[in-house]
């Protein structure tokens, strides 16, 4: 209470009141009477005859335990906003999570580690047990977080005595355990210290000369946290399932190295895996190495980042013809992915009605309902329902009653809202250049303004829809972009599409692989998983559809489109972020990993019959052009055949970028030029620097906070 009289609440100040406390009693029970004030021993010499001792502390406590829950007993307790936040299975999962965050940062100022790793069990325990105090004890750390806070709760996983709890319920899915390895940059790139890695396979290293497949796995963490160990979990089952070598980058995190320094190091790896053909884990090098990229979370950004700083590179090299074309990744799987740093509380009408597209009603049925229950479940009054928007029956019936109520409807038969605000003169907002709808005289006379109506329901962004997220809380996500950024980078938001790939421009998502997405429908960035995968549908519709009006590439009808081929969307009922590290705790993550891992083979087994088909097709049409003369004379057909394919070799050459086909089936990359380019010309154009900062002062503010550099009061 002290504190809040002075005014000023801090940990020092509470350390005072508890301390006087503690002294005043102290000193009373030492120089007081043995028993108490007079009042107290006239009580105690009654109850002495009634009850024992025993009695007396079992009826204090049972006294003392009332009074903390007198508003629940009476029925005036606040209601409870987890509730029906999650299903059972995982609300046990973040109960046993909160516990051990609030236990782990207790302890986190223990100077020594032996002592830190025992207290931090014993404060979870406890808190396992007083899980209000542990929701409590979360909050306040929340609301000042620190990089040492984020760290303490995401790496607590690779603390000796959880890892080794871990290592003894998770199944054995390889023989052998993750080797570390270290990838050299490319010689493109502006860095030259190898990028670190764990190499994931269950077999020897030699029995990578037989493969040419592989999973590249871009782990989470907030770009400050998490290296591949915490996953080890979901990394041994998919080496185990697939057979397959899964290499896991431990990329440099923020705000030691701030953005884009990660992401350079994503697709440097990727670079050098392609270059060398897979040389650098160990593969022969003799055929094209398949890689199927993976992120969850933060990771899923640098994937996706990865994937269109791949696509952008190659589309600027065939401009340049400098070097040999980098082809894209065979496709992704991204695990709750944050594809948005923009932070932003209101979701637009295109992005709704990528949501609401009638294709993807069933995948999107139950998170469209929350978004339209919003409203309903602040007013606690029904309202009408997303679906009946669409019904013709009910925009007539909607039209019937707004002419007996005087309310209008404007020409696209949405109802203005009410009440109207007034304004000193009328005003309107042209949205499109067609003529304007005729006006009656009684709107004519109106001088209020009638705001424009939104095409969709309330539609709140999922971040603040979810702001009291046990997992991902928005400070959390205030913390991890600042931290990422950081105090010198100022990235412009509405465009920097590798900082946030959901602004992605159109050309670049018309080439992207396909992509599954896998996230849980309470997760605060669920958001970013179903906008994206709706541009991606609707970029690549687009496309194919325009293709198919101007009959190329042989295609038919535009029934023939497939959405499925361009990006799948499993929105797991009840469940938040983050579930696939910790499937100890909620076992259901088991399944979902194992769905990932079909997911890999899938798409690799893909591409390599795509691969097949399209040089199977190229064969075909070569035989076809050597067979095209035979009618003619002989010796006329030798002395024009030799010379037409000069001509037609150099001209495919120059179309398709210098590829030949080998007779295994894969395409091959010749150089355009004998040596490698190391020139400003052949420089990674992916390098993106800071500028100096205008506001650098108060991004040093925020960042210092965070990192820990200004003293406790």
């Amino acid at each position: 209470m002290l504190d809040h009289v002075l005014g000023r609440p801090s940990v020092k100040s509470r350390r005072l009141q508890v301390l006087a406390v503690l002294a005043f009693w102290s000193f009373y029970l030492f120089k007081g009477h043995r028993h108490g004030p007079p009042f107290v021993r006239y009580l105690s010499k009654i109850s002495s005859k009634v009850l024992t001792t025993w009695q007396t502390v079992v009826f204090t406590m049972m006294y003392l335990y009332a009074s903390r829950n007198f508003s629940t007993l009476v029925g005036l307790a606040s209601p409870e906003p987890m509730a029906n936040m999650y299903d059972a299975k995982y609300f046990r999962a973040t109960w046993v999570l909160t516990a051990l965050d609030a236990g782990f940062w207790t302890a986190m100022k223990i100077k020594k580690k032996w002592l830190r790793d025992i207290a931090s069990l014993v404060f979870s325990a406890f808190y396992l047990i007083a899980a209000e105090r542990a929701d409590e004890k979360v909050r306040k750390v929340r609301g000042a977080l620190t990089i040492e806070h984020l760290r303490v709760s995401w790496n607590k996983g690779t603390t000796p005595y959880l890892r080794a709890a871990q290592n003894l319920m998770r199944p054995r899915f390889t023989r052998w355990p993750p080797r570390a390895i270290r990838i050299p940059r490319p010689s493109t790139s502006d860095y030259k210290e190898p990028v670190s890695g764990w190499l994931y396979y269950d077999g020897p290293i030699s029995d990578l000369e037989h493969i040419n497949k592989m999973i590249l796995d871009i782990p989470g963490g907030g770009f400050v946290a998490m290296d591949p160990r915490c996953n080890d979990d979901k990394l041994f089952a998919w080496a185990g399932k697939t057979g397959l070598p899964v290499l896991s980058l431990d990329y440099k995190k923020a705000p030691e190295f701030p953005y884009p320094y990660a992401l350079n190091e994503c697709f440097d790896v990727y670079t050098t895996i392609i270059r060398s053909k897979g040389r650098c884990i160990g593969m022969s090098g003799m055929e094209i190495t398949s890689v199927v990229v993976t992120g969850d979370s933060a990771g899923g950004n640098l994937a996706t980042a990865m994937t269109l700083m791949v696509l952008e590179s190659a589309i600027n090299r065939r401009q340049s013809s400098s070097q040999a074309e980098l082809p894209a990744p065979d496709g992704l799987i991204l695990l709750y992915p944050g594809l948005d740093m923009n932070i932003g509380n209101w979701m637009s009408d295109e992005q709704m009605s990528l949501i609401k597209d009638r294709r993807m009603r069933i995948t999107n049925k139950n998170y469209l309902r929350r978004k339209s229950m919003q409203y309903n479940d602040l007013v606690g009054t029904p309202h009408q329902s997303d679906d009946d928007d669409e019904d013709p029956s009910s925009l007539t019936a909607g039209a019937k009653s707004s002419k007996l109520s005087g309310s209008a409807i404007d020409d696209s038969g949405f109802l203005d809202p009410h009440p109207e605000y007034s304004h000193a003169n009328r005003q309107t907002w042209a949205k499109s250049p067609k003529s304007p709808a005729p006006v009656s005289k009684e709107d004519t006379k109106s001088m209020s303004h009638r705001p424009e109506p939104m095409r969709t329901r309330l539609a709140m962004a999922s971040m603040i829809s979810y702001f009291n997220d046990r997992v991902l809380a928005p400070e959390m996500m205030r913390a991890m972009i600042i931290l990422y950024i950081g105090p010198h980078n100022r990235p412009d938001f509405s465009q920097d599409y590798l900082l946030s790939p959901i602004l992605a421009p159109d050309y670049l998502l018309q080439k992207f692989p396909k992509t599954y997405f896998l996230t849980g429908e309470r997760d605060p960035l669920v958001d970013d998983t179903v906008i994206f995968a709706g541009r991606l549908r609707r970029v690549k519709h687009a496309v194919h559809s325009q293709r198919s009006s101007q009959g190329m590439n042989g295609l038919e009808d535009i029934t023939d489109f497939d959405e499925k081929d361009v990006a799948e969307v499993v929105l797991i009922p009840g469940i938040s972020h983050g579930f696939t590290q910790f499937p100890t705790l909620y076992p259901p993550a088991w399944k979902l990993i194992d769905r990932c891992a079909h997911w890999a083979v899938d798409l690799l087994n893909t591409a390599e019959t795509r691969r097949m088909s399209e040089w199977q097709s190229m064969s075909q049409r070569h035989h076809a052009r050597a067979e095209s003369s035979g009618d003619e004379d002989r010796p006329l057909e030798i002395s024009v055949t030799r010379k037409a394919k000069a001509q037609q070799n150099g001209s495919e050459q120059t179309e398709e970028g210098g590829e030949t086909n080998e007779p295994n089936g894969n395409l091959k990359k010749k150089r355009v030029n004998a040596r490698n380019g190391s020139g400003r010309g052949t420089r990674s154009i992916v390098k993106l620097n800071s500028s100096d900062d205008l506001l650098g002062r108060r991004m040093q503010g925020l960042a210092g906070t965070l990192t820990g550099a200004h003293d406790e009061d």
